[in-house]
Formats: C-alpha cells, structure tokens, sequence
C-alpha cells in the first residue's frame, strides 16, 4: 500500500488496473480488493481525513493491493496512470454540483471522457452509480457527446450499493441510478503528464527592503494564474520573508511559500521546501516575477536557475 501527499512520482510502483475516485472512507474499496486479490487498485480521495480513516480500514483488515492519493483526480489521472492501462474505472456517489451555475466543476465531463479515454485499455469502462438523476443523465450526455464512450445503465450491482452514503440514503429510501461508459475510441492528442522543473530560484546582492506592507500580486502566465497575496517577515536576526503564493494550472492548484532570504551565497530567492511542492510551470513564473519585483527594489541579479 502506498500513499502519496503533496509530492509524487510517477510511475507508481505497481501500475495500477483499476482507479476508484473518490473512495470515502474505503469501504467499498475494501471490498472490491477482497473480491479481486490480483487487482492492482489506485484510490484518488480530495479529503484528508477520508483517507485517514480508508488507510486505518485497510491496515486493520490487512489489504495489500490498495494504493492512496491525497488529491485531485485529474492530476492523479494524469500523472499517475500510465497510458492504456487501466481496465475499469469507479466512480460512486460523485459530488452533483446541482446548481445549473456550478455545473463545471462536475467530473463526468466531455474534457474527463476525452483524457480518460488516452488512460484506459481497449475496451475498459467507467461505473457511475448515483443517487442524483440529472447528474446520471449529464454523464450520459457528456459521455456520448465525446464519441469516444458507449453508454449501458443497468441497475447498479448490488455491491455498489455498500458505501457509506448508499447505506445512509437507502435507509430513506432514495433510488440509486447506474451507468456504464465502455470505451470504443480515443482521443488522438495525447495526454502527457504535468512537466517537472528544478527549484527555480535566484541568487541576488543587495539588502532586503523593510516591507510595511504588501499588496497582492496576480502574475498570468500560459496555462494558469499565480497569485502572491501575502509577505510575512521571517524570526531571526538574520530577517527573510515568505511570500503566501496561490498557483491554479492545468489539473493542480497549489498554495506554496516562495522566500527571500540572506543565505551563504549571496540573497536567495525562490520556492520552500515546506510542504514539498511541485516544481511546475505556475511555480517558476512565481519565481521570475518576485525576482523582478525585487530588482526594482533596487536587488541585483547575481545568479537565475529558471
């Protein structure tokens, strides 16, 4: 079993066959990894204490062939996930997002259908199963609108019906809906995972300016938006800042520290390490922006690594 917060490398160590989204608190997971022993399975979960409890469950009832992400689907889809290999994916009780406004955030879309379709095997499928009709009848549409996925709803498997919100709304007596997408093409655009770059910082001469205050900052570059929205002064005689830093690119957003700090070699300037953040395209346009707002503070580039 393995999990994987914040940092990530790619490949796992066992590909995974089979991706749940969004497990809970692993029950259904559990099970289908007692059912199918030879599965490799991979469970992406956006909340930390879902996973919390899912690993507790799956250490307690001693099953190995689960793999955890801590995040966001897409980017595990992406950069986890080789290409052609998963032969089935679970999506259960998604989120609806039922307000015609808040549509977008909704997964089960034809952008999803398209990059799932470069991830799957010939032949692999998608199980939906929902307690929310018009979600269930916006996947189907999203599905068969991306020419890539036929689409069967059959009654949901029993089995699929053992989460924990299935059990809470059968007690009310909700009716559970289930759809099956069978891919029968792909997507021609491959689907590379998210490009990796080294730290990029800075080495600078000069002395820090005393900061009495700091505005926010939106820095735009292609495929996404940096925000630096706040400076704090860093303990210590030697003094330093940390810039709080919001980062939203293709699949990943990321709240990172970038810093200003004296150091041996001169004044560096660059991403922390705190919270093991990922060196992307968001973060190194961070970094040359802080760097050029600190020239204009009268700093001196000495050395740039970006």
């Amino acid at each position: 079993m393995l999990i994987r917060v914040g940092d990530t490398d790619f490949p796992l160590p066992r590909p995974p066959q089979v991706l749940e989204v969004g497990f809970g608190d692993g029950r259904f997971t559990a099970q289908l990894a007692r059912l199918y022993p030879d599965w490799q399975i991979l469970g992406v979960e956006i909340s930390a204490g879902s996973v919390a409890r899912a690993l507790k469950r799956f250490r307690r009832e001693g099953i190995g062939n689960v793999q955890v992400y801590h995040g966001e689907a897409l980017f595990a889809l992406r950069n986890l996930v080789a290409p052609h290999s998963l032969q089935r994916v679970y999506v259960n009780f998604p989120d609806p997002w039922p307000k015609a406004k808040h549509e977008h955030n909704r997964l089960l879309q034809q952008a999803f259908f398209r990059r799932l379709s470069t991830r799957l095997a010939d032949g692999g499928e998608l199980l939906l199963t929902t307690d929310h009709e018009q979600y269930w009848q916006f996947a189907q549409a999203e599905g068969r609108a991306s020419g890539l996925f036929e689409v069967e709803t059959p009654p949901p498997p029993e089995h699929h019906l053992t989460t924990k919100y299935a059990l809470k709304w059968k007690e009310q007596g909700r009716r559970f809906y289930h759809a099956v997408f069978r891919k029968i093409a792909e997507d021609p655009n491959p689907w590379l995972p998210l490009p990796r770059y080294p730290m990029p910082h800075a080495l600078m001469s000069g002395t820090l300016p005393e900061l009495h205050s700091f505005e926010k900052n939106v820095v735009r570059f292609e495929g996404g938006t940096a925000v630096l929205l706040e400076a704090t002064r860093t303990l210590g005689p030697e003094g330093g800042y940390y810039f709080h830093t919001h980062i939203e690119e293709e699949d990943l957003i990321q709240d990172v520290l970038l810093e200003a700090r004296p150091s041996a070699h001169g004044l560096y300037v660059g991403i922390s390490r705190f919270g093991a953040p990922l060196s992307t395209a968001g973060v190194r346009a961070a970094v040359e922006w802080l760097v050029g707002w600190l020239e204009g503070q009268g700093l001196r580039v000495v050395q740039r690594s970006y």
